[in-house]
């Protein structure tokens, strides 16, 4: 099943692209904002975004340009009535992968959805975010607004699996598991405790990290 987000605060053009996708093996998720759909993101990411240009606040361009900044390979879509040679250049100038002008052909959208999921379903996005933390796994380094904030490699580890699983609970053993299993080194379950101490002090202790007293740990957007 395709997982679809569609950013549209036209609610009979909405339904009926929500209904007739649908119908042709996808899940849609319809955001009536730019602040509807950020949030949605933050939580989850989809396999593509239709985009409106005009919303009630603000402009499909700021949100594509923010999507961009935050997800390379997302892919995403234009759907606006605005089709000047002006307003198209622009929207792939903001990171779009496709432009569709209003109206159009339900089955020319879907068709124009699976050949772009074909073009990118092998791409994987390197950065991945929590609140005003970002993981670069191409650099693997870990930043703060920006900044970056050095840390060692197993906590570099801890936080890549937090972060990979955004929202689930992640419990002590798994993360002894995953970070040190294969190091050759003695660990036991204070080193855990340690490192985590470590990384709290060096993120300055983020809202967004939470721990789960006696089970683990979860991290979750709180902005």
């Amino acid at each position: 099943m395709i997982e679809v987000y569609y950013t549209e605060d036209d609610e009979i053009i909405g339904k009926s692209v929500k209904e007739y996708l649908e119908q042709h093996n996808c899940k849609v998720t319809l955001c009536e904002s730019i602040a509807d759909t950020r949030k949605a993101l933050l939580n989850h990411l989809p396999a593509v975004v239709l985009l409106d240009w005009n919303m009630p606040d603000g402009h499909g361009s700021e949100l594509c340009c923010w999507i961009r900044e935050r997800w390379k390979a997302l892919p995403i879509i234009y759907l606006t009535v605005r089709g000047d040679s002006h307003d198209i250049v622009m929207g792939f100038q903001n990171g779009a992968d496709d432009y569709v002008v209003k109206p159009f052909d339900l089955a020319v959208l879907y068709s124009r959805i699976l050949a772009l999921l074909r073009r990118t379903e092998n791409i994987a996005d390197t950065k991945l975010f929590c609140d005003d933390l970002m993981l670069d796994k191409e650099k693997t380094a870990v930043y703060d607004q920006q900044k970056e904030i050095i840390v060692s490699q197993p906590e570099y580890r801890i936080l890549l699996a937090l972060m990979e699983n955004k929202g689930k609970t992640i419990t002590r053993s798994q993360l002894l598991e995953q970070v040190w299993d294969h190091s050759g080194n003695y660990v036991n379950d204070n080193t855990l405790t340690v490192a985590m101490k470590r990384l709290r002090e060096k993120l300055g202790n983020p809202a967004c990290l939470k721990t789960i007293r006696s089970f683990g740990y979860r991290m979750e957007d709180t902005k």
